[in-house]
Protein backbone atom coordinates (compact mmCIF):
# COMPACT_ATOMS: atom_id res chain seq x y z
CA UNK A 1 0.00 0.00 0.00
CA UNK A 2 2.74 2.49 -0.98
CA UNK A 3 0.31 5.29 -1.94
CA UNK A 4 -1.46 5.15 1.43
CA UNK A 5 1.89 5.01 3.22
CA UNK A 6 3.14 8.13 1.43
CA UNK A 7 -0.14 9.94 2.08
CA UNK A 8 0.13 9.08 5.77
CA UNK A 9 3.74 10.27 5.94
CA UNK A 10 2.79 13.49 4.17
CA UNK A 11 -0.07 14.02 6.63
CA UNK A 12 2.21 13.31 9.59
CA UNK A 13 4.81 15.80 8.35
CA UNK A 14 2.16 18.48 7.77
CA UNK A 15 0.80 17.90 11.27
CA UNK A 16 4.31 18.13 12.72
CA UNK A 17 4.91 21.48 11.02
CA UNK A 18 1.73 22.83 12.63
CA UNK A 19 2.05 21.45 16.15
CA UNK A 20 4.46 19.59 18.45
CA UNK A 21 4.77 15.88 17.80
CA UNK A 22 3.31 15.15 21.25
CA UNK A 23 0.07 16.85 20.10
CA UNK A 24 -0.13 14.97 16.79
CA UNK A 25 -2.89 12.38 17.03
CA UNK A 26 -2.93 9.20 14.98
CA UNK A 27 -6.65 9.58 14.26
CA UNK A 28 -6.03 13.05 12.80
CA UNK A 29 -3.14 11.79 10.63
CA UNK A 30 -5.35 8.99 9.27
CA UNK A 31 -8.23 11.39 8.59
CA UNK A 32 -5.95 13.89 6.81
CA UNK A 33 -4.60 11.07 4.61
CA UNK A 34 -8.10 9.81 3.85
CA UNK A 35 -7.56 6.33 5.28
CA UNK A 36 -8.81 4.46 8.32
CA UNK A 37 -6.98 4.52 11.61
CA UNK A 38 -6.62 0.74 11.27
CA UNK A 39 -4.75 1.24 7.99
CA UNK A 40 -2.41 3.63 9.78
CA UNK A 41 -1.70 1.09 12.51
CA UNK A 42 -1.36 -1.75 10.00
CA UNK A 43 1.25 0.29 8.10
CA UNK A 44 3.30 1.68 11.02
CA UNK A 45 2.33 -0.28 14.12
CA UNK A 46 2.42 2.67 16.50
CA UNK A 47 3.07 6.39 16.72
CA UNK A 48 6.74 5.62 17.31
CA UNK A 49 6.73 3.47 14.17
CA UNK A 50 5.20 6.38 12.25
CA UNK A 51 7.93 8.69 13.59
CA UNK A 52 10.68 6.26 12.58
CA UNK A 53 9.20 5.90 9.09
CA UNK A 54 8.93 9.68 8.74
CA UNK A 55 12.57 10.14 9.76
CA UNK A 56 13.70 7.37 7.38
CA UNK A 57 11.82 9.00 4.50
CA UNK A 58 13.30 12.45 5.21
CA UNK A 59 16.81 10.98 5.55
CA UNK A 60 16.40 9.16 2.23
CA UNK A 61 15.14 12.36 0.60
CA UNK A 62 18.14 14.29 1.84
CA UNK A 63 20.56 11.62 0.56
CA UNK A 64 18.78 11.52 -2.83
CA UNK A 65 19.37 15.28 -3.03
CA UNK A 66 23.06 14.70 -2.28
CA UNK A 67 23.19 12.27 -5.23
CA UNK A 68 21.59 14.87 -7.52
CA UNK A 69 24.00 17.60 -6.36
CA UNK A 70 27.01 15.36 -6.91
CA UNK A 71 25.83 14.38 -10.39
CA UNK A 72 24.92 17.88 -11.55
CA UNK A 73 28.36 19.25 -12.47
CA UNK A 74 31.54 18.12 -14.15
CA UNK A 75 34.04 19.96 -11.94
CA UNK A 76 34.62 18.18 -8.59
CA UNK A 77 34.71 21.47 -6.65
CA UNK A 78 31.37 22.47 -8.14
CA UNK A 79 29.94 19.09 -7.18
CA UNK A 80 31.06 19.47 -3.57
CA UNK A 81 29.86 23.08 -3.46
CA UNK A 82 26.45 22.02 -4.78
CA UNK A 83 26.32 19.29 -2.14
CA UNK A 84 27.10 21.80 0.60
CA UNK A 85 24.45 24.18 -0.72
CA UNK A 86 21.90 21.33 -0.84
CA UNK A 87 22.75 20.37 2.74
CA UNK A 88 22.18 23.87 4.08
CA UNK A 89 18.97 24.42 2.10
CA UNK A 90 17.55 20.99 3.06
CA UNK A 91 18.26 21.68 6.73
CA UNK A 92 16.75 25.16 6.49
CA UNK A 93 13.57 23.89 4.83
CA UNK A 94 13.00 20.65 6.76
CA UNK A 95 13.01 20.53 10.57
CA UNK A 96 13.60 16.77 10.62
CA UNK A 97 16.58 16.93 8.27
CA UNK A 98 18.03 19.72 10.42
CA UNK A 99 17.62 17.66 13.59
CA UNK A 100 19.11 14.54 12.01
CA UNK A 101 22.12 16.40 10.60
CA UNK A 102 22.87 18.32 13.80
CA UNK A 103 21.65 15.96 16.50
CA UNK A 104 19.68 18.86 18.00
CA UNK A 105 16.16 17.63 18.71
CA UNK A 106 13.67 20.11 20.13
CA UNK A 107 10.71 19.11 22.29
CA UNK A 108 8.48 19.77 19.25
CA UNK A 109 9.96 16.86 17.32
CA UNK A 110 9.62 13.10 17.62
CA UNK A 111 12.64 11.58 19.31
CA UNK A 112 12.75 7.87 18.50
CA UNK A 113 15.81 5.89 19.47
CA UNK A 114 18.41 5.93 16.70
CA UNK A 115 19.26 2.29 17.38
CA UNK A 116 17.23 -0.46 15.76
CA UNK A 117 14.01 -1.53 17.47
CA UNK A 118 12.38 -4.97 17.37
CA UNK A 119 10.11 -5.12 14.35
CA UNK A 120 7.27 -7.52 13.77
CA UNK A 121 5.91 -5.54 10.81
CA UNK A 122 4.93 -7.39 7.66
CA UNK A 123 5.59 -4.17 5.72
CA UNK A 124 9.15 -4.19 4.26
CA UNK A 125 9.41 -0.38 4.34
CA UNK A 126 8.51 -0.40 8.04
CA UNK A 127 11.03 -3.13 8.84
CA UNK A 128 13.65 -0.87 7.22
CA UNK A 129 12.41 2.13 9.23
CA UNK A 130 12.65 0.04 12.39
CA UNK A 131 16.34 -0.53 11.69
CA UNK A 132 19.00 1.89 12.88
CA UNK A 133 18.47 5.55 11.99
CA UNK A 134 21.51 7.61 10.92
CA UNK A 135 23.34 9.80 13.43
CA UNK A 136 25.01 13.09 12.42
CA UNK A 137 28.32 11.22 12.14
CA UNK A 138 26.66 8.61 9.92
CA UNK A 139 25.46 11.36 7.58
CA UNK A 140 28.97 12.82 7.34
CA UNK A 141 30.36 9.40 6.44
CA UNK A 142 27.54 8.60 3.99
CA UNK A 143 27.88 11.88 2.10
CA UNK A 144 31.69 11.74 2.13
CA UNK A 145 31.74 8.17 0.85
CA UNK A 146 29.17 8.89 -1.89
CA UNK A 147 31.19 11.90 -2.99
CA UNK A 148 34.43 9.93 -3.06
CA UNK A 149 32.87 7.09 -5.05
CA UNK A 150 31.54 9.53 -7.66
CA UNK A 151 34.65 11.73 -7.86
CA UNK A 152 37.41 9.12 -7.75
CA UNK A 153 38.17 7.64 -11.13
CA UNK A 154 39.07 4.01 -11.71
CA UNK A 155 42.60 3.25 -10.66
CA UNK A 156 42.88 6.27 -8.35
CA UNK A 157 45.90 5.69 -6.07
CA UNK A 158 45.10 5.08 -2.40
CA UNK A 159 46.92 8.26 -1.31
CA UNK A 160 44.85 10.35 -3.77
CA UNK A 161 41.65 8.70 -2.53
CA UNK A 162 42.57 9.60 1.04
CA UNK A 163 43.16 13.24 0.05
CA UNK A 164 39.85 13.26 -1.82
CA UNK A 165 38.04 11.81 1.20
CA UNK A 166 39.47 14.60 3.40
CA UNK A 167 38.32 17.25 0.91
CA UNK A 168 34.85 15.72 0.70
CA UNK A 169 34.54 15.51 4.47
CA UNK A 170 35.74 19.11 4.79
CA UNK A 171 32.97 20.26 2.44
CA UNK A 172 30.34 18.30 4.38
CA UNK A 173 31.51 19.58 7.74
CA UNK A 174 31.62 23.17 6.48
CA UNK A 175 28.02 22.77 5.30
CA UNK A 176 26.99 21.42 8.70
CA UNK A 177 28.68 24.35 10.45
CA UNK A 178 26.65 26.66 8.20
CA UNK A 179 23.48 24.86 9.26
CA UNK A 180 24.27 25.63 12.90
CA UNK A 181 25.57 29.17 12.26
CA UNK A 182 24.40 30.54 8.89
CA UNK A 183 27.15 32.38 7.00
CA UNK A 184 27.00 35.98 5.85
CA UNK A 185 27.64 37.33 2.37
CA UNK A 186 28.61 34.70 -0.16
CA UNK A 187 27.02 31.92 1.86
CA UNK A 188 28.22 28.36 2.09
CA UNK A 189 29.34 28.30 -1.57
CA UNK A 190 32.10 30.88 -1.02
CA UNK A 191 33.31 29.11 2.12
CA UNK A 192 33.48 25.73 0.43
CA UNK A 193 35.11 27.04 -2.74
CA UNK A 194 37.78 28.93 -0.81
CA UNK A 195 38.50 25.91 1.40
CA UNK A 196 38.69 23.55 -1.58
CA UNK A 197 41.12 25.81 -3.45
CA UNK A 198 43.71 24.69 -0.91
CA UNK A 199 42.79 21.03 -1.28
CA UNK A 200 43.54 18.46 -3.94
CA UNK A 201 40.16 17.66 -5.51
Amino acid sequence: MPAARESLLDAAYTALVRRPWSAVRMVDVAAAAGVSRQTLYNEFGSKDGLARALLRREADGYLAGVERALAGHSDPRDRLTATAEWTTSAARDNVLVRAMLTGCWSERLPAPALSAVPSSSAVPAQRRADGPLPTPGDFVALVRDRAVSLLAGPGTPTSDSADLARSCELAVRLALSCVAAPPGDGGVADLVRSALQRQEV
